[in-house]
């Protein structure tokens, strides 16, 4: 059985991030990843400075090739599917049957997204998408539809109205928008489209129109979602580790789950999801893990 000082399940953005900062400490880790990234559709990578532009298997490469230079840092394609122990004393299963021990455990294991509009998946990360600053310039004066309801819809078309002023917002049900909202959006020529959506028709992966459920067809050229999004990992859970209201885990400031000995880093722990945010925060949770283990020696 092999022991390391730390196990960073999820070799993506945050994860390898963390394991340059470890391996730059001569820190023995090991990277578990099952080659699943969320964004394998996203053809570009954007609002990333050096990188805008770049597809995000490019500079999921090129990182692995980077952190692969620090011999300290071993890695194993697997999925983890279950962890025991405590600070210090960590042990790590694989689905292949391997068994793994480290004395600190990270999470970069991201978030899995669903849609209950058909059509959508195939979309996500192309025409389907979530982030204004990410993907919002490459559809800008376009014809954009704003799948989201209450709070998170008013605060992702606010952001939208600056790029196109094309913008429809449709609730997918009894809208939640308050009077003064909804007043506000008017002001602006935005509508809000209460009945259900029935299906998201596209040609390779680009959305052309909205189905509404009462026959009705809209033109559109992308579509700003809230996807459905869950925990990808479910052993930090196991483990006691507590979820916040909107289902990331918790963490403090330096990426501490609320279980000692366990961090977190990534989409799995922030609202705020961009492959700059993942590597700042992977950065950030690598050095301070580094330096619990330190701090463990004196």
């Amino acid at each position: 059985m092999s022991r390391y000082d730390v196990i960073i399940i999820g070799g993506s953005y945050a994860g390898l991030s963390a394991a340059m900062a470890l391996g730059r400490s001569l820190r023995n880790v090991l990277v578990i990843d099952a080659g699943n990234p969320c964004n394998k559709q996203t053809p570009l990578s954007h609002n990333f400075i050096t990188h805008d532009g770049a597809t995000p298997a490019n500079i999921l490469a090129q990182a692995r090739k980077q952190v692969e230079v620090y011999k300290t840092v071993q890695f194993v394609l697997d999925e983890a599917i279950e962890g025991k122990g405590e600070n210090g004393n960590f042990e790590v299963n694989t689905k292949s049957g391997k068994i793994f021990q480290a004395k600190k455990l990270l999470f970069a294991t991201g978030l899995k997204d669903t849609h209950e509009v058909k059509g959508f998946e195939a979309c996500w990360g192309i025409s389907v998408i979530h982030c204004p600053y990410c993907h919002g310039y490459e559809v800008r004066n376009k014809q954009i539809g704003v799948v989201s309801n209450g709070e998170h819809a008013f605060h992702i078309t606010k952001l939208v109205y600056n790029l196109s002023k094309n913008v429809t917002v449709y609730t997918n049900g009894k809208s939640t928008l308050t009077d003064e909202q909804t007043a506000k959006l008017a002001n602006r020529n935005i509508m809000v489209v209460e009945d259900k959506l029935a299906e998201a028709m596209h040609e390779q992966d680009h959305i052309k129109q909205l189905i509404i459920k009462n026959g009705e067809r809209v033109s559109v050229d992308a579509l700003f979602v809230k996807p459905n999004s869950t925990q990808h990992c479910t052993i930090p859970e196991k483990l006691g580790c507590k979820l916040t209201e909107h289902g990331f885990l918790q963490v403090d400031e330096m990426q501490n789950t609320t279980v000692a000995g366990i961090y977190a880093a990534g989409d799995n722990c922030t609202m705020i999801r961009s492959v700059a945010m993942a590597i700042a925060a992977g950065n950030k949770a690598g050095a301070i893990i580094n330096m619990e283990l330190t701090n463990e020696l004196f």
